[in-house]
């Protein structure tokens, strides 16, 4: 069993910077996927980013890519998604979420375990 809670989201204005993080309870794996995916309500949850638990592939979506920065600290079971050069299209709850099987980590179904989500919005 894995619990997931994510902190960090806020209030910020365009071009400013986040950082949210997810703290994981249970063990994680080396052959874990960790994942950070958006959803603005009425709409589909989206992909932005996710690793291997081991630091290995690495992925984002293209509507994020050289703005943030998805990284681990395995020491404090913790995942970090840095955002930079926000956009008021960021704007979404982010959640955390865990994935324990092979399958695409870019899918919303492939992950097993999801945080509670955090509130991110940017202000134009």
């Amino acid at each position: 069993q894995v619990q997931l809670v994510e902190s960090g989201g806020g209030l910020v204005q365009a071009g400013d910077s986040l950082r949210l993080s997810c703290a994981a309870s249970g063990r994680i794996f080396s052959s874990y996927r960790m994942g950070w995916f958006r959803q603005v309500s009425g709409k589909e949850r989206e992909f932005v980013t996710a690793m291997d638990w081991s630091g290995g592939r690495l992925y984002y979506a293209d509507s994020v890519k050289g703005r943030f920065t998805i990284s681990r600290d395995s020491a404090k079971n913790t995942v970090y998604l840095q955002m930079n050069s926000l956009k008021p299209e960021d704007t979404a709850v982010y959640f955390c979420a865990c994935s324990l099987t092979i399958g695409s980590m870019t899918t919303s179904s492939s992950y097993d375990y999801w945080g509670q989500g955090t509130q991110v919005t940017v202000s134009s």
